[in-house]
């Protein structure tokens, strides 16, 4: 009985936790769906990244700090399961890839080739459009250098560009490019050429 009083002090309030998933369980949901592709996976992640966070102790400075532990544990969780024997045996019940997108008719096709991004790529350009982080911040979630995030947006954007280029008119082109420029235009393909 004393050990299961003393576990039971480690565990965060019903409040926190509860406020954690309204703040931030969108964003885990939608990057663990992101990578995982199957909406039974990214519950189970889900699941098990506020599992960790209720029995976690992390003095979180603000909520911004609280996302990004999210996130990073989101990251590592999928990562985890996608190199298990049992992940690799088995295919997703579900083609999701549009589920976890923003949901524009307009932008459909964008999000389909998104998701047929190489997975560095995918995950760059979701924390970097979607989610809104720096490239610096993503640097540190996915444990690279900033440039090299840099280098995955810049190839992302190359790709799309050409994946897109049949689908959607110039003007179409230009606006998406021009959101990238004011979101991307940090250096993400500084001193590179084609």
């Amino acid at each position: 009985m004393l050990f299961r009083s003393a576990m039971q002090t480690k565990l965060r309030s019903d409040a926190f936790l509860q406020q954690a998933m309204d703040t931030c369980g969108d964003a885990v949901y939608r990057l663990a769906l992101c990578r995982l592709n199957s909406r039974a996976d990214a519950e189970d992640v889900y699941q098990e990244v506020f599992l960790r966070l209720l029995r976690d102790d992390t003095d979180f400075r603000d909520t911004e700090h609280l996302k990004a532990w999210l996130l990073r544990v989101t990251l590592s969780r999928c990562a985890d399961l996608r190199r298990s024997a049992w992940f690799k045996r088995t295919a997703p019940m579900e083609a999701a890839a549009d589920a976890a997108a923003p949901e524009p008719e307009s932008s459909s096709e964008l999000w389909q080739a998104v998701h047929a991004l190489p997975d560095d790529q995918r995950i760059a350009v979701w924390l970097h459009y979607v989610e809104g982080y720096r490239t610096e911040e993503i640097a540190e979630m996915v444990g690279c250098r900033p440039a090299t995030v840099r280098t995955r947006l810049h190839r992302a954007r190359k790709q799309l560009k050409l994946d897109l280029e049949g689908s959607y008119d110039e003007e179409q082109l230009e606006r998406i490019e021009g959101h990238q420029g004011s979101a991307g235009a940090e250096g993400a393909h500084a001193g590179s050429s084609s």
